[in-house]
């Protein structure tokens, strides 16, 4: 929860503070207020003496509602009553707190020294527990064995869910829950502004209820990102970016306004502003801690993200995954999310890479796989030699296409790839793959040689519908021919070959089945990936040269995904 008051308490500050907002018919100034304005304050009193929602005529403050015939009054008439009962909440909350007891793996908790004296911080060691079952877990599994342990306090999470974990090999196919506290969360602006605005409705309801409002803040780190705002409305001019970025910030000042105060107003929450790339892709270079050291306290990152494609992380190896906006406050609130505690599947690499082959033709053939055998509500894990072939880019690819192939997420433990070794090999969190290995138990098991990759493409329809390029002219004929499905249009024969005049800003046109209409490199499995979009940069600056140009009539973007990307792209 946001502040140590028992769920129910907040819960009731959340149900008032929102009849408040629905109610308010003061000014929408503070929201007319641009980022290029004066400085929002982090004041509740600035925010409550405001409205952000525009309101009709239909919404009007009213002192009493009636609901089947009874009458009830205003969450703010009742502040008297509120008061008078005040001991009984603190009794109340006074008994919770005592049901959870001090952590029972305190003498877990171990030294992690530094070479030269002294020491990084403490963990809660998991070979301090002296269970051979633990080398046996795969290591996504030990992800949440440590936070079970970490947070173990015999309420919330119980001392019978660390066994549960631990005897993952026997657990797992009877589908038990277990609870999960994710060390972050992640949002961006369309579903994060729903999250602030209900911290700021807390906020609001404190402030009106004479307590101290600033107590309301994230229990947890949040990190907000602006991406899901811009569009391309301009496209083929030199000044696209900058005319679409502009009319991003007209069509949203209101929005962003609000989370520029909401940045500065709250503890624990970071919001990344406009155009500093997409959501995933700045998680992955920017904000992923791979360990956390909290006040010398040293843990595995975990994030929960209110996007499916959160799981790109987990190529830095870092446990995440896409939530519901609800699952997502949750854990803001302190709360552990329940969990059934998953299979996992082996996926074995080997081999390499042949030349030419990219990481967007590798992404589409393990997609293709993993779709066959099945893994929906189950976590992957890659491991073998071939994982040293990889780049975090490359693996970065293959986790963010975990929705594509329907596992929780695809996860790459991590290695000298993607290291902060101590803390890790200590932990037995680390894979070093020149080392012997030990026999790691899979819920199933799949091997790819990443040798026999071949160039490909995927649709017409669907991006896991891989199509080996060799055979893209025949497959596309053919579904031109199939009746209507993902792999079908039933296009007559006869007008396979049809041809559409027209006439574009004055000058002749033609489209046919098969025409180019939209040529857009945007997505973040492939902007996350600097081989790709180098690859992709050379292409066409070698057709430029050649002269080849690009019907007036297709639409082009490219969205880089960070600074980063613009930087190397520029440089090279």
């Amino acid at each position: 929860m946001y502040i140590n008051t028992a769920s129910s308490s907040a819960s009731s500050l959340l149900r008032a503070s929102r009849a408040r907002l629905f109610s308010s018919s003061s000014s929408s100034s503070l929201i007319s207020r641009t980022f290029a304005g004066s400085p929002l304050k982090p004041s509740h009193h600035h925010f409550a003496s405001h409205r952000f929602l525009s309101s009709s005529s239909a919404v009007r403050s009213f002192s009493r509602w009636s609901h089947g015939g009874v009458h009830w009054r205003s969450p703010y008439a009742l502040r008297s009553q509120i008061r008078a009962v005040a001991p009984v909440i603190e009794q109340f909350q006074r008994k919770i707190a005592s049901m959870a007891s001090e952590n029972p793996f305190k003498a877990n908790l171990t030294s992690l020294p530094k070479p030269g004296g002294g020491e990084f911080g403490k963990f809660y060691s998991l070979p301090s527990l002296n269970d051979p079952r633990i080398d046996r877990l795969p290591y996504s599994i030990r992800i949440l064995l440590e936070s079970a342990i970490r947070n173990c306090d015999n309420f919330q999470v119980k001392k019978e869910d660390v066994e549960k974990i631990l005897d993952w090999e026997k657990t797992a196919p009877k589908q038990v829950e277990i609870p999960f506290k994710p060390a972050r969360v992640l949002l961006q602006d369309f579903t994060g502004v729903p999250a602030v605005v209900d911290l700021a409705c807390m906020r609001d309801a404190m402030n009106k209820l004479g307590s101290d409002s600033d107590k309301i803040n994230p229990l947890v780190p949040v990190d907000l990102v602006i991406d899901h705002s811009v569009q391309v409305d301009v496209a083929g001019s030199a000044n696209a970016v900058q005319a679409n970025m502009d009319l991003e910030f007209q069509r949203n000042r209101e929005r962003f306004a609000f989370l520029k105060w909401g940045s500065n107003a709250f503890h624990n929450m970071l919001v990344v502003p406009p155009g500093s790339g997409i959501v995933h892709q700045v998680n992955l270079e920017y904000l992923g801690r791979v360990v956390f050291n909290t006040d010398g306290l040293l843990y595995p990152d975990s994030v929960v993200g209110t996007d499916s494609h959160t799981t790109m992380i987990d190529g830095l190896g870092v446990a995440g995954w896409g939530v519901g906006g609800i699952e997502a406050e949750a854990t803001m609130l302190g709360q552990p999310m329940s969990m059934v505690l998953p299979g996992v599947v082996g996926f074995k690499l080997s081999g390499k890479l042949n030349n030419g082959v990219t990481a967007t033709d590798l992404v589409l053939t393990v997609t293709q796989i993993l779709r066959k055998h099945g893994v929906v509500g189950k976590f992957v894990e890659f491991y073998g030699e071939g994982m040293g072939e990889l780049s975090l880019a490359d693996r970065a690819t293959i986790a963010n296409m975990s929705p594509e192939y329907g596992a929780t997420m695809g996860f790459f433990p991590v290695d000298h790839v993607s290291m902060i070794e101590s803390y890790l090999r200590a932990n037995k969190l680390f894979v070093d793959y020149n080392e012997p290995q030990s026999e790691r138990v899979y819920s199933s098991y799949l091997e790819l040689n990443l040798s026999e990759v071949e160039p490909c493409m995927s649709g017409p329809k669907r991006p896991h519908d891989r199509v080996p390029l060799k055979d893209m002219k025949v497959d596309w004929h053919a579904c031109l021919d199939n009746k209507v499905g993902f792999k079908g249009f039933a296009i007559p024969k006869d007008v396979q070959d049809k041809v559409a005049k027209f006439s574009f800003h004055g000058q002749p046109a033609e489209l046919k089945h098969g025409s180019v209409v939209i040529a857009a490199i945007t997505s973040c499995t492939n902007t996350s990936n600097p081989s790709v979009m180098l690859g992709a940069a050379l292409v066409a600056k070698k057709a430029s040269e050649l002269g080849l140009q690009v019907k007036p009539w297709v639409k082009t973007s490219l969205a880089p995904g960070s600074g980063v990307v613009t930087k190397y792209l520029l440089k090279r």
